[in-house]
């Protein structure tokens, strides 16, 4: 019953689109409106600024952190089974693509990803790297995100951790993979938007 909650707890939290809030709370406008129509921090930053855009990114990234710490916590506190973590991470990912408070259009969910990774092994910065140096020689923040995906799907098996651990890692990735489609199609067509700010 308590592990049930907490991947409940995990997708309500996950829900929250904080592009949208800061939008419309700070900027009064709403962020689905303009750009990419995405809650996530690139378009948020492309529409609200570079400020609004990085806060809105850590919020996301935070998001994954705080639910996998609190279940980790509260498995050791009521004796849960320690995979709820995971579960409850996983369940985090997918409020944030599809949040019940903002009728089900989210993010892509690349930040609240990278948060979730790097609880799960800290050897996942690597990924970061990554997203960073494919980022700055393409400029594509999609490709970026998809390169990250795939550098976390080549560590996992190697990883010491449970199965369930590794398959929910495995959701993730496709995931974050599918909700790039897009992009990638955009990719292919020589149509998809770049950054400017690196």
């Amino acid at each position: 019953m308590y592990e049930i909650l907490l991947i409940l707890l995990g997708y309500l939290y996950g829900s929250i689109p904080f592009a949208l809030v800061i939008g419309k709370v700070f900027y009064n406008t709403d962020v689905r409106e303009s750009g990419s129509g995405n809650l996530g921090g690139t378009n948020a930053g492309r529409v609200l600024g570079k400020k609004a855009g990085i806060s809105v990114i850590v919020l996301d990234a935070l998001k994954a952190v705080i639910i996998f710490y609190l279940s980790s916590y509260l498995s050791l506190k009521f004796n849960l089974n320690p995979d709820i973590k995971y579960l409850a991470g996983l369940a985090c990912i997918f409020g944030h693509c599809y949040p019940i408070f903002a009728e089900f259009r989210g993010g892509k969910a690349v930040s609240t990803s990278l948060g979730y990774f790097l609880c799960i092994e800290p050897l996942y910065a690597v990924a970061i790297v990554v997203f960073l140096l494919v980022l700055k020689i393409s400029k594509y923040v999609s490709l970026s995100s998809i390169s990250t995906a795939l550098i976390v799907l080549c560590i996992t098996p190697f990883l010491a951790v449970s199965i369930t651990a590794k398959l929910c890692m495995l959701v993730a990735v496709i995931l974050l993979v599918y909700r790039h489609k897009d992009n990638i199609k955009r990719i292919k067509n020589q149509t998809e938007s770049k950054i400017q700010w690196m």
